[in-house]
């Protein structure tokens, strides 16, 4: 009786299957519209594909609200048993994709313009080089978004903006973060001896996710930030470079962006015993079993060369 009642579960796997796929998605993001970007469907498609697959299995998986989607205790159990095979199928699909295809498609980024003139574009070329059948599309915002919810295959941020439900992966190392103006802006004026002197000057502010950086600083062990005042507020990181060149005022950048200015004497650098070292950019996407060829291909040319 129990090897009948295998055979028939086994028989109505192939229908089944496409349902446990997705309703695996849906418990991981507690949400019918994450899972539903994620997967390419309608929330409502996907909505009817957990009824369809409740009713096949006579059983709720799923406790719905207007806010969140649950798991009953069945659920609960039906996903623990079925992730395990799950990830096994994928590990297999992924297998013969490596044996027989190129990684290719639309890689979708969502990263600060600052990460992609540091880390991205020095090496985009090499990489669209090397890799033709991706196409590569770069969406440049300070604000944090949601991957999933606006269709991007990965992000690039610094580490302590990240959530805690996504893969990070370092990309590029430690940075600091120069402050410094150029001699037309200083010429006639002081030289700030201490941050706190930052306020009698010009200062070029810049704004991330929705408030006003507060520069920060460390000395002797100690970490801290101030409010600086300024002529010009902006969130494109180009401006603010243009504007510090041009003798607009003191701004902040990171010292890699700003060391041919350094070195050939267009911009001075201030305060330098007090510039700050963060751990730097992550590129991350969100947590699932199977990470998409054009994603890791990306990831390991990235890694390569910056770990160079």
């Amino acid at each position: 009786m129990q090897h009948e009642a295998l055979l028939h579960n086994m028989a109505m796997l192939p229908d089944l299957l496409p349902g446990i796929a997705a309703f695996a998605r849906v418990a991981h993001h507690a949400s019918f519209t994450r899972a539903a970007a994620e997967l390419g469907v309608s929330p409502s498609a996907l909505s009817q594909t957990m009824r369809t697959l409740e009713g096949r299995l006579g059983v709720r998986l799923l406790d719905r609200s207007t806010r969140r989607v649950g798991l009953t205790e069945m659920g609960q159990r039906f996903l623990q048993d079925a992730q395990p095979a799950l990830a096994a199928l994928a590990t297999a699909v992924d297998a013969v994709n490596e044996s027989r295809d190129k990684p290719a498609g639309l890689l979708r980024l969502n990263l600060s313009r600052t990460a992609a003139d540091i880390l991205v574009m020095p090496h985009l070329v090499d990489f669209l080089e090397a890799y033709p059948d991706i196409t590569v599309e770069m969406h440049c915002d300070n604000a944090f978004v949601d991957l999933v919810g606006g269709g991007f295959d990965a992000g690039i941020r610094l580490g302590e903006n990240l959530a805690q439900d996504v893969v990070a992966v370092p990309f590029g190392g430690q940075h600091r973060i120069a402050t410094l103006a150029a001699p037309r802006y200083l010429a006639g004026r002081p030289l700030p001896r201490k941050p706190e002197d930052l306020r009698e000057h010009r200062c070029i502010n810049v704004r991330l996710a929705g408030s006003i950086y507060r520069w920060e600083y460390t000395h002797k062990g100690r970490d801290f930030d101030i409010e600086v005042p300024g002529p010009l507020v902006t969130n494109d990181g180009d401006i603010i470079l243009a504007a510090i060149r041009a003798g607009g005022g003191i701004g902040c950048a990171f010292e890699v962006q700003v060391q041919d200015d350094i070195q050939t004497g267009r911009l001075t650098p201030l305060l330098k015993p007090w510039w700050p070292t963060f751990p730097g950019f992550y590129l991350y996407y969100p947590s699932r079993v199977h990470v998409p060829r054009k994603l890791r291909a990306f990831v390991d040319f990235m890694q390569d060369r910056l770990n160079r």
